[in-house]
């Protein structure tokens, strides 16, 4: 499987990764797990890919009552956070669910909740622990809550001249955790329950990750689909620390 003929560059800066995705065809690449096998497969067809690898958006530091997380932080960096970093654990475990090791290494926090697959594990973290999302744009900067972040599948409110720069989680010193059943073939979560307090993500049972309703049966749930959630929620309480 060969992809279509695309232009690259790697730009050095966020201005001009910016300025390259004026290209209404553009797209912008940082591990690259979820995009480039859409390639491969023609189902994304970029004229041009913008490599975010080279930019300054690595890194977690706390600041106050906020960690800060830069978007291309890969998941495998959060597992292995010096222990006088509060993250939550629930963001600890859904970093640990994804995809396996190499995905792991490669993959980037930013880019996954980007990509918004309606099954993301740590999407369902983000929206938990009340993340938020700080947008960036030649205009300027926008935050906005990772629980309205995700529109539809595979769908956010990111524009085309707009990057992911960076997640803002508030140090709230709550038990948290995060439990999924995964589809044995595909390894993506059937049901996957992220709990922090009383707040709970949800993933892999609507067309994106979403904050929990009161009611489960305004999701419109079978009765199988329904019952994993129940068991997931639980079961996340029960291991929240």
């Amino acid at each position: 499987m060969i992809p279509a003929a695309f232009e690259y560059v790697r730009p050095d800066s966020v201005e001009q990764a910016l300025a390259e995705l004026a290209d209404p065809d553009a797209k912008a690449i940082a591990g690259g797990h979820s995009l480039l096998p859409l390639m491969k497969l023609r189902l994304a067809r970029p004229s041009l890919l913008v490599d975010l690898d080279g930019l300054d958006l690595r890194g977690v530091s706390v600041d106050g009552d906020t960690i800060r997380l830069g978007a291309l932080t890969t998941y495998d960096e959060l597992l292995f956070l010096d222990a006088s970093v509060p993250l939550p654990a629930a963001l600890r475990d859904c970093a640990n669910a994804v995809g396996d090791l190499q995905v792991r290494n490669a993959g980037t926090v930013g880019g996954g909740l980007a990509h918004a697959d309606p099954a993301s594990d740590f999407a369902a973290g983000a929206i938990a622990v009340g993340a938020t999302l700080v947008l960036q744009s030649p205009a300027g900067t926008r935050e906005v809550a990772a629980a309205d972040f995700f529109v539809g599948p595979f769908t956010t409110l990111l524009k085309q001249q707009e990057l992911l720069v960076e997640l803002r989680v508030p140090v709230r010193g709550e038990r948290s955790a995060y439990v999924s059943f995964d589809d044995p073939a595909s390894g993506y979560p059937l049901a996957g329950a992220a709990v922090c307090g009383d707040a709970v993500g949800l993933t892999g049972v609507a067309a994106h990750p979403l904050a929990a309703p009161d009611v489960l049966d305004e999701l419109g749930l079978d009765d199988y689909r329904r019952h994993l959630v129940t068991v997931a929620i639980d079961r996340a309480r029960g291991a929240a620390r």
